[in-house]
């Protein structure tokens, strides 16, 4: 059964060898040896590579020879997403430009002091739309898997400038839980991703693009239990230094009064919400999927 392993690859070494890029060759040079990076990833990462075919073949119908140039895009954007990521949270992003869409909802959630949650997934740049929210006049937290977080935050957080975001990782002991109790209570915005889980979560099979795949329940019913507006959000890179930030209108599910059947039924409408906005990204922008695994049953 496909599901993420909780860690994602890459060594300190990368990174920092991508903050000293930048910082002293800029991000075009940066760009340059990415290249050679790409290549090396190709032939060494084989089980991803074949799932990156996969995905590009059955999901985009893409023919052999489209689908193995895609691959290669794929990953070079994807590193391309990694070293905007360091350049913008470090400061050092004067070429990057941005647009954005559906910004103000964001900001009457603020306003409204609604709180919020705002969900993506491993598409695009999810930390340089976390990154933008500074625009946003609310407190800002974004919820990760402890792996994910030990792995960035020793060496980037000595990096990056100006981070309003406070990390919640998710732990084994459950600590979190009363993090997230506080974030809700004090009707901050809550970050999220809704496409990945590790073997023991439990999950919700929906179809998404053509064929059945299992999400992570527990986001979803995070929103629904907390009656908390869930804005779906992405950042996508559109041309070589140029990302377009997208919000979703807010939408608020609710728990009360609901029988376990009724509240699976609620709890699927919000996943097929997701997945809609997921899926119209994904069409637009099929080179931007980060899940280098079988994503699909």
């Amino acid at each position: 059964m496909p599901s993420w392993s909780g860690k994602t690859r890459g060594g300190l070494s990368g990174y920092k060898t991508i903050v000293f890029f930048i910082k002293h060759l800029g991000i075009p040079v940066t760009y340059f040896f990415l290249n050679f990076v790409v290549i090396y990833f190709l032939i060494t990462s084989t089980k991803a590579v074949r799932s990156a075919k996969w995905y590009f073949r059955k999901i985009h119908k893409y023919s052999r020879f489209k689908a193995f140039f895609a691959v290669m895009k794929n990953y070079h954007v994807f590193g391309q997403t990694l070293i905007d990521k360091i350049a913008v949270m470090s400061g050092n992003n004067k070429k990057l430009t941005f647009d954005f869409d559906g910004e103000d909802y964001l900001h009457n959630m603020a306003t409204d002091k609604s709180g919020a949650i705002l969900m993506s997934g491993h598409i695009g740049s999810f930390e340089i739309a976390g990154y933008l929210l500074k625009r946003i006049d609310a407190e800002i937290n974004i919820l990760m898997y402890e792996a994910e977080h030990e792995r960035i935050k020793n060496f980037l957080s000595n990096v990056y400038q100006d981070n309003q975001a406070k990390i919640i990782t998710i732990k084994d002991d459950m600590s979190h839980v009363y993090e997230l109790k506080s974030v809700f209570e004090n009707k901050e915005f809550l970050c999220l991703h809704g496409d990945r889980f590790v073997s023991e979560n439990k999950t919700i099979t929906r179809p998404f693009m053509g064929y059945e795949a299992r999400f992570p329940a527990g986001p979803f019913y995070l929103a629904m239990k907390n009656n908390i507006p869930v804005s779906f959000v992405f950042a996508m890179k559109e041309k070589k230094y140029h990302y377009h930030f997208y919000a979703t209108p807010p939408v608020l599910f609710y728990e009360e009064k609901l029988n376990l059947k009724k509240r699976e039924q609620q709890l699927a409408n919000i996943v097929d919400q997701y997945i809609a906005a997921f899926e119209e990204i994904l069409k637009k922008y099929p080179t931007q999927w980060f899940n280098f695994y079988y994503f699909w049953e």
